[in-house]
């Protein structure tokens, strides 16, 4: 790699404890100090996004070039605050700008519109509709916009990992449903794999559907094409096409059962003008302070994960075991002892 002087590093952790993270951190600061050969090049290549001057200064970075954002920011809800840096870096600040505008504007709406006509008011109560009185545990989001193919992923950890919890504020037990199942892949990819199940399938699933008018590469009538698509599977999840309709249709008695769409089946349909950075944050916080929304209606704590600290817990205690040279008593139930040993036993054989 050349002008390897000039490579930059940002490493984004809050606490600056988190295993995997400060894992790839030591890895870069272990290629950097040998590529420079230098152990001083680290406090000039690398800075550093935390809560914790004190971890950040033991890794070697000065923290005069620390980040810093509030400790009670949680990582989800965090793309808007000093973590978004690499963002930044890589749409350049006018467009970063533009984003967090589109956060801020929903942030107003939000705090000042009337409950009637509050996007992210009405698409709470709608999930809560869906979960607790349709008894719906899973909602595909479905973006007819390649950008956003991983606009369900994100999804995934802010809606479950907020509210995908059991006891309420007060510490009792719900005795209700909490956070459905978020999933989903761009369209129209899954109309031709999982749709099926969405339409005939024995379970209902919720639907959220996101489209643009513009698109940003036009060719011919392909968005066209696309955004034709988008609006016929709403219709077709509401309406269905009955037996009976196929049958009129010229359809085999045999054939008309299995092509018969019961139709009655949920889904949102968000349609902007054109996915850009304002519009990308205005997406963000719709879907912030409706999670938001719900987990007040279900007396819920949207902002910790006490599930994942569990997780993290055993795995550092695993990862010790695993890189001593000799186990020793394992003290974990049998079957994550077998899984240790047998991972200790083959983890160094080469094919």
């Amino acid at each position: 790699m050349n002008n390897l002087s000039r490579i930059p590093f940002i490493v984004c952790s809050k606490t600056f404890t988190t295993q995997e993270t400060l894992a790839n951190a030591h890895a870069a600061r272990a290629w950097c100090v040998q590529a420079l050969g230098d152990e001083a090049a680290v406090a000039q290549h690398f800075v550093a996004v935390s809560s914790h001057p004190e971890e950040v200064a033991r890794f070697g970075i000065d923290p005069q070039h620390m980040f810093v954002f509030w400790d009670w920011v949680g990582g989800r809800y965090s793309m808007d605050s000093a973590i978004g840096l690499s963002t930044m870096l890589a749409i350049g600040a006018e467009h970063f700008r533009a984003l967090l505008a589109g956060l801020h504007a929903m942030d107003e709406h939000f705090r000042h519109t009337s409950l009637e006509q509050n996007l992210p008011v009405l698409m709470g109560l709608l999930g809560v509709w869906n979960v607790n009185f349709l008894g719906i545990t899973a909602v595909a989001v479905l973006p007819y916009e390649q950008y956003l193919k991983r606009f369900p992923a994100y999804l995934q950890q802010l809606t479950m990992e907020s509210n995908g919890k059991h006891v309420t504020l007060g510490g009792a037990r719900v005795d209700y449903d909490t956070s459905p199942i978020y999933w989903g892949e761009p369209g129209t990819n899954g109309q031709h794999s999982f749709y099926q199940l969405i339409h005939q399938g024995t379970r209902l699933i919720a639907c959220d559907f996101i489209g643009f008018c513009q698109s940003l590469n036009p060719l011919g009538t392909q968005h066209d094409l696309l955004i034709a698509n988008l609006i016929a599977q709403g219709e077709a999840l509401a309406f269905g096409k009955r037996e009976e309709e196929w049958r009129a249709q010229g359809a085999s008695p045999t054939l008309a059962p299995h092509r018969a769409c019961e139709g009655n089946r949920p889904s949102s349909t968000l349609l902007a003008e054109r996915l850009d950075p304002f519009t990308l944050g205005t997406l963000v916080a719709l879907y912030e302070h409706s999670v938001f929304v719900q987990g007040m209606i279900w007396q819920i704590d949207p902002f910790d994960q006490w599930g994942v600290e569990l997780g993290k817990a055993l795995a550092k205690r695993i990862a010790t075991e695993i890189a001593q040279p000799e186990p020793g008593e394992l003290s974990h139930d049998s079957s994550s002892n077998t899984l240790i040993r047998r991972y200790r036993q083959h983890k160094g054989v080469r094919p």
